[in-house]
């Protein structure tokens, strides 16, 4: 069916530096068709691949006329219908959200990968009924977003949910020295909590150069070493998140990224929060998101609401 008949079929494409995901949704969130790509390294070229992907996602399905948001590492400026992408480069500074408007033949709309996945978490994910959503992604980085009545709040600057580059609250002696952050400060909330963070903390604790994997699976067995990292891991995490409680007092926040399933985190965030919290019981659910690794790109297809 056609988008135009009244039909709110949706395509979402995560826009990656290496990959190029792409789904095609229908009005109940189900996918109808996929598909996957490799990037090229060039402007022009991205645009061809992206109509691709469209074309190749309606052929599938079926029909023509979907709606079609992207999302895309890096700073989105939905003004201007620009980014700052460290792993697109070749987009910066270009009228990113016009030339591909062009290049579908109908509107896009673009945001922030982070924001697409709390976004897809908050419509029909993990977060879903919640009005307030923070989300983070714990991984090679530490990023977040925020989602108000199924909408991202972006802020005046495309920074919004950029808690990574805060710096880590209530430190303590345990953490160590603020160490230097690729923001350019030190001390920031990912220093910590990001993998290389959480690899340094054990390497700090025990003398052992172990990668998160192994941290998480010896801690799963029982290990007593790797247990009390992980415990100081999502001590810090909760202080962080004690912040962001206080600032935003999210309904909701919903975890995803590599070390989204750390043994215990469920149980030990929630349960140190209100140390810090002014709430000291806050009624904020701590859940990892439902759809995984599918997020981004299923949030980039919410970037056009049911209304639409």
């Amino acid at each position: 069916m056609d988008a135009e008949s009244g039909t709110p079929a949706r395509i979402g494409v995560d826009l990656g530096g290496t990959k190029i995901s792409a789904t095609l949704l229908d009005a109940e969130g189900r996918e109808l068709a996929r598909y996957r790509a490799d990037t090229p390294r060039a402007y022009e070229a991205t645009l061809a691949a992206l109509a691709q992907a469209v074309g190749a996602l309606e052929g599938q399905a079926g029909m023509v006329g979907a709606t079609v948001g992207i999302g895309l590492p890096g700073i989105v400026d939905g003004a201007a219908g620009t980014v700052r992408a460290v792993n697109l480069p070749w987009l910066e500074g270009r009228p990113f959200a016009e030339d591909a408007a062009r290049a579908f033949g109908r509107p896009v709309r673009i945001a922030n990968d982070a924001n697409t996945f709390v976004l897809s978490e908050a419509v029909d994910g993990a977060a879903a009924g919640a009005s307030v959503v923070f989300g983070i992604i714990l991984g090679t980085g530490v990023g977040g977003g925020i989602v108000v009545d199924r909408r991202i709040l972006p802020g005046a600057n495309a920074l919004a949910g950029e808690w990574g580059h805060t710096p880590l609250p209530w430190r303590r002696p345990e953490d160590g020295p603020p160490e230097p952050c690729g923001c350019g400060r030190s001390g920031c909330v990912e220093t910590l909590l990001s993998g290389s963070g959480l690899a340094r903390l054990h390497a700090r604790r025990t003398g052992e150069a172990v990668e998160p994997p192994e941290i998480a699976e010896r801690g799963a067995a029982g290990d007593a070493a790797a247990l009390g990292t992980l415990r100081h891991h999502a001590d810090a995490l909760a202080r962080a998140l004690a912040a962001v409680i206080n600032l935003l007092d999210p309904d909701a926040i919903v975890v995803g990224g590599g070390l989204s399933g750390l043994p215990g985190l469920y149980e030990s965030v929630p349960a140190l929060w209100g140390r810090w919290a002014l709430s000291p019981a806050p009624r904020t659910r701590f859940v990892r998101a439902r759809h995984g690794a599918d997020s981004g790109v299923r949030g980039a297809a919410w970037l056009w609401p049911p209304s639409s």
